[in-house]
Parts: structure tokens; C-alpha cells; sequence
């Protein structure tokens, strides 16, 4: 059942039992004949009728001006106005009704309105509370999804930023290689040619994919270090441990690359002779251990954070993005000359 149809169950069987209770104390009190018990029961009618059309056009208005965002003061204020109106009209409407039955010529007129407006005062006031609550837990309800979608949309925008980001430096110094290559070595050109263009293309596909293969990562990786083996030379030692049932496990695009590239600038392009970086790749408890080692040191930022660089924090962002608290990323310095980045994702999410 859905809330429209919720509702008017409620308005028109919550009324009916209001004034079915009230024509049933008339009924059992009051000595009725037969003409006067049909116009109590068209009474009853009218009185459902009427307090439906009442409190529904409340709620028409309620909508209409969006009471629910009102402050507390204005929301009472308000709120009271249309219990009082609510309640003067059906006041109004049943003493007519009732004069057409009970002679109330001698009474106090005023403690008769008096008791009038209690008695048709209380469920009006209870439906407006009820409405009033119902409103506002709703909009609670309606706010907690709308900041639930925009953080949604918020982390899927800046998942799709930081794996689509490449290095502007590494573009550069990859052609420049290649111009230099171009003369010496035509087919070394064009084969550093042909890796630029597959990391080109991988960073494309990172904009569209929330993950791929680690096969194919390793591939991006692996053209990625031939185009700066071309620019280090011997100076750039790689070095390959691959665990075979880790290829088709599913990992963020381009992530490995970016510490790959974040281990070149601030390890091996420091180093005075020569460096290296190793790719390693396990399952261990459930989870893919994936470690890039290589020459470096690790040096502290004015936050005592380690100073990796962009790849760190795109790193620690897209896994949290991905994983939430269950994959984990760490880096330390394993000894004095060499550095150990350690990515740990769980293989069931």
C-alpha cells in the first residue's frame, strides 16, 4: 500500500470512527424515533464528509507553503490558525445539524459552544500533530536520501577525476624521449610510440571503468617503465614478481601506475648511480598484496606526513572511494635506500 492510498484509509476511517462513536452515544442516550435517528445518521455523513474536506485542504496549504520549513514559532502559530478554523467551522456546522434533532433552546448557549469546540477540538488537534509529525520525519527521511545521493555523486565525480589524472611531466618528458629516438632509433620510436599510446588509452578507459583486470594494469605499468627506461636508461633497473592467480583480480585503473610514476620522480630520479623499482603481486588471507618497492627515502611534510607526492594521496582517496575501511594502503621505508609502498585490497566486498 502506498502512502496515498495509506492516507485516505486513515482520514476517512479515522473520522468515521470519531463521529460513529459520537452517533453511537446519541444512539444509546437520547430516546430517537425513527425520522430523527435518519437525520442523525446523515449527520454522521455530513460530519465525515466536512472534517475529510477540512483537514485535507490543511494539508493542501500545509504543502502548498512548505509549513514543514517554517521555524518552530511560526510553524505553532500558523498551525494553531487552522485548528481554530477547522474546529469553528465544524462547530458551526454541527450545532445547525444538531438543532434539527435536540431542542437547545434553554441552554447556556455559551456552555454549549463551549463544549462544542472541546469535543470536536481534540481530534482535530490530533490530526494536526499527527500530520505535523508525519511531515517532519518525512522530510528528515527526504534530506537524509538527498545527502546520501550528492555524497554519492560528489564520490563518484572525484573517483573519475583522480583515475583519469596522468602527469602532465611524464606526457613531456615521454615525448621528448621519443623526438630523441626519432634519428638514433626509428623502431625504438616508434615502439615508445605505440606504449605512449597504450597508457593514453588505458587513462581513457580509466574514465569510464570503475576497475579492470590487474593483467591489464601491469601492461599499462610495464609500457609506462620501457618509456623511461628509454630516458634513465641503465640508471633504471625493473624488476617483475607476479603471482599468476592475481592477474584477473579485479583493481582501480591506472592506480598502479600513478606509484609506479610517484616512485621514478621521487626515488629513482633522485638516485645518484643507478636505481630500481619492483612490482610484486600476492594473495595472501583473502586479499590481494600488491607492493612496489624501489630506491628512495622517504621524507617527512611540515604534518609529519609522508612526502610521496600526488600518488599518494590519489592513492588513499580512490581506495577509500572503492573499499571504504576494508582495503588499506601503507608506505615505509624498509631500509635506508629503499622504500616500500604495500596495497592491500580485499578480494570479496
Amino acid at each position: 500500500m502506498n502512502f496515498k492510498q495509506s492516507y485516505w484509509l486513515f482520514q476517512i476511517g479515522g473520522w468515521t470512527f470519531f463521529f460513529l462513536s459520537d452517533f453511537i452515544n446519541y444512539f444509546l442516550f437520547w430516546n430517537f424515533n425513527y425520522a430523527e435517528l435518519e437525520s442523525l445518521f446523515f449527520n454522521l455523513i455530513i460530519n465525515i464528509l466536512v472534517s475529510i474536506s477540512l483537514t485535507h485542504f490543511f494539508r493542501v496549504i500545509f504543502k502548498k507553503y512548505s509549513w514543514i520549513k517554517l521555524s518552530i514559532p511560526q510553524l505553532i502559530w500558523q498551525s494553531a490558525v487552522g485548528i481554530f478554523v477547522i474546529t469553528f467551522l465544524l462547530t458551526a456546522i454541527n450545532i445547525t445539524l444538531d438543532e434539527t434533532i435536540i431542542d437547545t433552546s434553554k441552554a447556556n448557549w455559551i456552555l454549549r459552544d463551549i463544549a462544542y469546540v472541546i469535543n470536536l477540538s481534540k481530534p482535530v488537534l490530533i490530526w494536526v500533530l499527527v500530520y505535523i509529525f508525519y511531515s517532519y520525519t518525512n522530510e528528515r527521511r527526504i534530506d537524509a536520501i538527498e545527502r546520501i545521493k550528492l555524497q554519492t555523486s560528489i564520490e563518484a565525480s572525484e573517483a573519475k577525476i583522480l583515475r583519469a589524472q596522468i602527469n602532465p611531466h611524464f606526457m613531456f618528458n615521454a615525448l621528448n624521449s621519443i623526438r630523441a629516438l626519432i634519428l638514433e632509433d626509428p623502431s625504438k620510436a616508434q615502439k615508445g610510440i605505440t606504449q605512449l599510446s597504450n597508457i593514453l588509452r588505458s587513462s581513457l578507459v580509466a574514465d569510464r571503468k570503475t576497475t579492470i583486470s590487474l593483467k591489464e594494469e601491469l601492461k599499462t605499468i610495464e609500457d609506462y617503465l620501457e618509456l623511461e627506461k628509454v630516458r634513465y636508461e641503465e640508471r633504471l633497473q625493473i624488476m617483475w614478481d607476479v603471482d599468476q592467480d592475481t592477474l584477473n583480480i579485479q583493481v582501480p585503473p591506472m592506480m598502479l601506475q600513478t606509484l609506479v610514476e610517484n616512485a621514478i620522480k621521487h626515488g629513482v630520479q633522485k638516485a645518484t648511480r643507478w636505481g630500481f623499482v619492483e612490482v610484486n603481486t600476492s594473495k595472501i588471507d583473502n586479499n590481494l598484496v600488491i607492493k612496489i618497492r624501489n630506491t628512495g627515502v622517504l621524507k617527512k611534510t611540515e604534518n609529519n606526513q609522508e612526502d610521496g607526492g600526488f600518488g599518494l594521496v590519489n592513492t588513499e582517496k580512490r581506495l577509500k572511494l572503492l573499499y571504504g575501511s576494508k582495503a588499506d594502503f601503507q608506505i615505509s621505508q624498509e631500509d635506508s635506500q629503499i622504500v616500500c609502498a604495500v596495497i592491500n585490497i580485499p578480494l570479496s566486498v
